[in-house]
């Protein structure tokens, strides 16, 4: 491996050279938000693009490498439900991942396996620091996209099937016209 750029667009978040560009449509994110009505009206309009990452994994995914990217969450809800990522843990659990916010307002909605949960504010500057065995989940409550840069360990690898099982213990929604806070019905139903 020989050293590398790639140019980071701070307006649109677009990682030119980047070797992988994942988009997740509305269709993609079935069972991720509480309100299946608003979802299934949502989506009757159309398959939105919820959000978008441009990601540098020429690297093998192995120890001592580092992949990076930009997360780009576009402006949107689902009923009083922000448009968000799927969120994820990482395969080794004991991965930590950074996240530098470069345009957007937002949240990192974050959770551990034991359901001890913190929500950080994410605004350009903001450098976040997500802990291993922490899941994380950008949530986008501006009005314009939110763009996240992030480094995390090439051998981390992803586990979004825990989530997508209940999604987190705590939602942000809109509540007259503010994010706020509240826990998860599908998780106070059980």
């Amino acid at each position: 491996m020989k050293p590398f750029t790639t140019d980071l667009n701070l307006e649109t978040g677009i990682l030119r050279g980047a070797h992988n560009h994942l988009q997740r449509r509305l269709s993609s994110m079935e069972g991720q938000y509480s309100d299946r009505v608003a979802y299934e009206a949502l989506l009757g309009q159309g398959d939105a693009l919820v959000y978008e990452v441009y990601e540098n994994v020429k690297m093998p995914p192995a120890p001592g490498e580092l992949y990076h990217g930009t997360s780009i969450v576009h402006p949107g809800r689902v009923g009083d439900e922000y448009f968000m990522t799927k969120g994820h843990f990482h395969q080794v659990l004991e991965t930590a991942e950074v996240y530098h916010c470069v345009h957007g307002h937002g949240y990192m909605m974050m959770e551990t396996p034991h359901g001890e949960w913190a929500a950080e504010e994410l605004k350009p500057g903001v450098v976040l620091y997500v802990p291993p065995q922490w899941a994380h989940r950008s949530i986008n409550i501006g009005n314009d996209d939110l763009i996240t840069f992030f480094i995390y360990p090439g051998d981390a690898g992803h586990d979004y099937g825990t989530v997508e099982a209940k999604g987190f213990h705590k939602l942000v929604v809109d509540r007259q016209g503010k994010p706020t806070v509240i826990d998860n019905p599908r998780w106070s139903a059980a």
